[in-house]
């Protein structure tokens, strides 16, 4: 059975970073003397009272975290943070409605972008503040965060981090555990300062640029104007966050490697020239497409393919142009992307590239086996033969992938049309932010229901959560011993 009591423990640890967290937008709600300040304290403090009451309240015995309790721990603790990150908006009055605090703040903490507000540049500063520290925070991962001060804490965190991170980590970090997890943070940290003063270069505010950084590093989307990137127009600020979206999607033991001097490294490895292809084949011949087919001249159209394209791919969801306007083989190269994703250790969602990389030579393999069914073929991967178990485990994914995008279109399609519902539940699925129909770049969720909007929230935790960690805490043998 799982440790109960050491659960609830850590889980009150983490919400004391939640708490911190709010207590930060509160800051910032008195420094810009906007009135949702008390709705921030009020947040703050009950967040910390509920984090309190699990840490002090609840003795306990064993402090052993088995893999069964890291599973555990990371299914409730989005919902937690979910819950308890709803109460700024719903107690300041800017989201009141809770399908929509609970739809707009799920959203946050899975880097999925996708929204319900019709004007953003109404919400005060520190709500916009909030939305975009949801995405930095889920971005690098709430547990992963915790695991850089678990040592102090006497905590043995290795299988949070296994349950956290996302995708199959084919490239491990060197040194230790606990060490790599704060170089990962130092790192993350890093690249979303860099990117905020390029960005302020660029023109934007500094809020604007730190909100934009976080959400594009975090690769999630939230946007402090309604009209997204396109509010400025900028060819520069496109170019940069584009550069930012594409190297957050790419695995960030690689990108440790880069910074390292092992520039090779990030060259050699299969799944990163794999993403890269992806990246420049889609936007090359999407931007064929609409230069030739007058749409825009060369530039423009190199420009808002590359960065729809990268903002696809990565899962991040800033629109730069309503694509629901270009032509349809742009729009069906643009779906194609929202089941791909970017690599995995990084912070995009999707089905991963070097699922689809492995799978499609395996699918070759059997192939060959059909001439030569004697013959010893292996999948190798950099060089390295793949387990025939680690293959067994992409294929069941990439079923259950589908299995999940099926039935949730079946539920949406109750509700509003085909094309509005298929891409919606795999907008959230894979984390991306926009989709197709009523869902599009210049759009948003807010025509959904309530029913509607509370389900797709939790697609995107099923979805940022790569389906089997929270499902299998539905399963019988979860709960035996």
């Amino acid at each position: 059975m799982i440790n109960i009591r050491f659960i609830l423990n850590i889980l009150g640890k983490l919400l004391l970073v939640e708490s911190a967290a709010l207590f930060l937008c509160m800051c910032m709600a008195f420094m810009y003397g906007e009135n949702d300040a008390e709705a921030f304290l009020i947040s703050a403090a009950v967040t910390c009272a509920v984090a309190c009451v699990l840490i002090f309240s609840v003795k306990v015995r064993d402090r052993v975290l088995a893999k069964r309790d890291g599973y555990f721990i990371v299914s409730v603790i989005w919902i937690l943070f979910t819950l308890f990150g709803c109460l700024p908006f719903m107690l300041g009055g800017t989201i009141p409605s809770f399908p929509d605090a609970f739809f707009e703040v799920m959203s946050g903490f899975t880097t999925t972008g996708s929204s319900i507000l019709n004007d953003v540049e109404a919400l005060p500063h520190a709500s916009l503040f909030w939305r975009s520290l949801t995405q930095w925070i889920g971005g690098l991962g709430i547990v992963v965060m915790l695991l850089a001060i678990l040592p102090s804490l006497g905590i043995e965190g290795r299988d949070l981090y296994v349950a956290e991170v996302p995708g199959p980590m084919h490239d491990k970090f060197s040194f230790t555990f606990y060490s790599t997890t704060r170089r990962m943070v130092i790192m993350y940290s890093s690249v979303t300062a860099v990117e905020t003063v390029m960005l302020m270069a660029g023109g934007m505010s500094l809020f604007d640029a730190l909100c934009h950084s976080f959400a594009s590093v975090a690769t999630g989307g939230y946007s402090t104007k309604t009209a997204s990137l396109a509010y400025w127009d900028s060819p520069y600020i496109q170019y940069v966050i584009t550069f930012f979206m594409f190297i957050s999607g790419t695995n960030f033991a690689l990108l440790y490697s880069l910074f390292k001097g092992k520039a090779f490294r990030l060259f050699k490895d299969e799944e990163f020239r794999l993403y890269t292809a992806i990246t420049v084949l889609t936007s090359v011949v999407i931007a064929g497409v609409l230069y030739f087919g007058g749409h825009s001249g060369l530039e423009k159209s190199i420009r808002d393919a590359f960065f729809q394209v990268v903002t696809l791919l990565t899962t991040t969801g800033f629109a730069s142009a309503d694509y629901l306007y270009w032509p349809s083989v742009a729009q069906m190269l643009l779906f194609i992307l929202l089941f791909i994703g970017g690599s995995a250790g990084s912070t995009a969602g999707g089905i991963k590239c070097i699922r689809l990389l492995l799978l499609s030579k395996n699918s070759f393999n059997e192939l060959k086996r059909v001439i030569h069914p004697n013959g010893v073929i292996n999948v190798k991967y950099n060089g390295r033969s793949v387990r025939p178990e680690l293959l067994g485990s992409m294929m069941s994914f990439f079923c259950m992938y589908m299995f999940v995008f099926m039935a949730g279109s079946i539920v949406m399609s109750c509700f509003t049309d085909i094309v509005t519902a298929s891409s919606a539940v795999i907008t959230c699925l894979s984390n991306v932010g926009p989709g197709f129909g009523e869902v599009g770049p210049m759009s948003n969720f807010s025509s959904l229901n309530g029913f509607c909007k509370i389900f797709l929230s939790l697609v995107m935790m099923l979805g940022r959560l790569e389906l089997f960690t929270f499902l299998v805490i539905f399963t019988r043998s979860f709960w035996k011993k």
